[in-house]
């Protein structure tokens, strides 16, 4: 495990016994047998190590339910395995998660803010790309509502299991959600949420991707990671977006060999949503 790792796991022990606040970086150091000096190597603050914990989460989150909706053959399987994809990161990560859940509410930083609604909106993109892979033109009028249904099912019944130790049944929680949505898809034939009212929610967070950025979470990956089909697909990939040479093919195919690795998830998901591919 790097010092970053361990820096993170110690502070999310200490962060769940006593909260962000009353957690200083002294408490952090001496709970990861490390100098101050080390901790601000690897992070400027302690709001810095936050805001990594909530990408590291986030991050997770995404590309699992993600490489669901991009990666599933069978219609009728998708929203059950959507729903266990995204309960099962929950439970996975609960101890962060009910902590951020707890916190976030009286933590009213801008950073936090934009981050999280920057998350919430790739959130938003996936669910609705699921959707229409699903319903198509039938839920044309429908889809917009559609997406914040979803959410809310994924955001009461993570509350239940998270803070009111309701045993869970990842598959039958699954099912019936995904019976409770096609229903809705179905049925329902009043939106709330209209194309028109979804854009105004997205505008603010319509801020792409860049090169530069994509390219910095690509070197740190390419240092980390030792498998070589992993790492060369890397450099392979960062040299095509700093001199593009490579056919739409060979590019898909560099993203394939680095989908599935556990270091590469989001780099993956980044590459597959860059409008300059």
């Amino acid at each position: 495990m790097g010092k970053k790792e361990i820096i993170m796991e110690s502070a999310l022990e200490l962060f769940a016994e006593q909260g962000f606040e009353a957690t200083s970086v002294q408490q952090i150091t001496e709970r990861a047998g490390i100098s101050k000096g080390a901790f601000y190597l690897s992070f400027k603050s302690k709001d810095e190590l936050i805001m990594a914990l909530i990408d590291h989460f986030m991050m997770k989150f995404v590309t699992d339910i993600d490489h669901v909706v991009n990666n599933s053959n069978r219609k009728e399987e998708l929203l059950n395995s959507f729903f266990h994809t995204a309960f099962n990161s929950f439970q996975k990560h609960s101890d962060f998660a009910k902590i951020f859940i707890k916190e976030q509410a009286h933590t009213f930083n801008e950073e936090l803010i934009l981050k999280v609604r920057h998350y919430d909106k790739l959130i938003d993109e996936i669910t609705l790309s699921m959707i229409e892979k699903l319903y198509g033109e039938s839920a044309k009028q429908t889809k917009y509502d559609l997406i914040y249904c979803i959410k809310g099912f994924m955001q009461i019944y993570s509350h239940l299991f998270l803070f009111f130790n309701i045993p869970l049944d990842l598959n039958l929680l699954s099912r019936s959600l995904a019976e409770k949505t096609n229903l809705l898809a179905k049925q329902s034939t009043i939106p709330f949420i209209t194309e028109e009212l979804y854009e105004m929610f997205k505008e603010p967070m319509n801020k792409e991707i860049t090169a530069e950025q994509i390219i910095e979470f690509m070197d740190q990956k390419i240092e980390e990671i030792e498998e070589p089909i992993e790492k060369e697909s890397l450099l392979l990939l960062k040299q095509h977006i700093l001199e593009p040479s490579l056919s739409l093919a060979i590019v898909k195919g560099l993203i394939a060999n680095i989908q599935n690795h556990p270091d590469c998830k989001w780099i993956a998901y980044l590459l597959r949503n860059y409008d300059h591919f």
